[in-house]
């Protein structure tokens, strides 16, 4: 038998993750020998990583103590506190020399809160309680970088309750639930002013149908990879100009004729030329083209018309 300090089942039994608990446990059983996260993992099933954050964690939370860290190799001495009593939390550990360098490099306002702090941010606020509760039931449980994550959202961004809950669905739908993805989508939000459910569920909606059109784009260009920043350009800007997908298909075949590779920039001007051509569909280019090769061969090109000239203009150049 072993002993498992009150602190955990108090406070802990709903805050951490089931890998965490396993790691505890695990770290427990050993008696404060010396345990390398490759160990922990092989011995619980959890990945390398996930064994040293949810040693951190425990760190964090006071219920396990460094004794000693090899630099060449993570290896930790850890060994449980003396019994505290229930519901009292000693301090956090200082800083070390390290973390500020860690804080630099993060975000404004986004500070890493410690086990105990979030315990204490989930009893004094009901929303934060129901966000982490609402993001289990959709995501699964959730480690203490995601907690820092919605607290940060909630607190320093100020998003509202019902926002957050639409922005982390629409990145569970889309498979992008990493964290640090879920924090730049978040930023961008508050950063646009997208601060209630109906400008959230409208930014979705839009997203939704941009996607569903790139989608289109890569199919018709035989894109393999995902466009580029600079293409992602390009391709938002024919969808909010009304660009007929077909007609972008054969401005991308008429490319591929002409220089035999795939140029977002080429196919840009020629859509712009037929744009200000007034040509919208596949078929009144391919009739202007018809009109004017036969004016061509026939002897009667009119000089005067402007769209016949403006046209050969494109044809010459591209």
């Amino acid at each position: 038998m072993f002993g498992v300090p009150d602190v955990v089942a108090d406070n802990f039994l709903k805050l951490a993750t089931g890998g965490q608990i396993k790691v505890l446990l695990y770290i427990l059983r050993c008696s404060g020998r010396a345990c390398s996260d490759e160990e922990i993992s092989m011995n619980t099933g959890v990945t390398p990583q996930e064994a040293a954050d949810a040693v951190l964690f425990w760190q964090q939370a006071n219920v396990l103590t460094a004794q000693t860290v090899t630099p060449a190799q993570t290896q930790t001495i850890m060994s449980p506190p003396p019994k505290q009593p229930q519901n009292i939390m000693t301090p956090p550990p200082q800083p070390t020399q390290t973390e500020p360098l860690a804080e630099k490099a993060q975000r404004p306002g986004k500070k890493m809160k410690s086990p105990s702090e979030i315990a204490a941010i989930i009893k004094d606020s009901v929303d934060i309680a129901e966000l982490f509760k609402i993001t289990e039931t959709i995501l699964g449980p959730i480690n203490h970088t995601f907690q820092n994550l919605i607290i940060w959202m909630y607190d320093y961004l100020g998003m509202k309750k019902e926002v957050i809950i639409v922005l982390i669905s629409y990145c569970k739908s889309i498979e992008k639930t990493n964290p640090s993805y879920i924090e730049r989508v978040a930023a961008d939000w508050a950063e646009n002013d997208i601060d209630d459910l109906e400008k959230a569920q409208g930014e979705v909606q839009r997203i939704s149908v941009s996607n569903d059109f790139t989608g289109k784009i890569m199919k018709k260009f035989e894109m393999t990879r995902r466009p580029t920043a600079k293409q992602a350009e390009f391709i938002e800007q024919w969808r909010a100009a009304n660009f007929d997908a077909e007609l972008i298909h054969y401005a991308y075949e008429k490319t591929i004729e002409q220089i035999n590779k795939l140029s977002f920039d080429y196919i840009n001007k020629i859509l712009i030329s037929w744009h200000d051509s007034g040509f919208k569909t596949v078929q009144q280019v391919r009739d202007a083209e018809s009109d004017f090769r036969n004016k061509k061969k026939k002897g009667q090109k009119n000089t005067s018309d402007p769209d016949v000239e403006k046209y050969e203009v494109v044809i010459n150049q591209f």
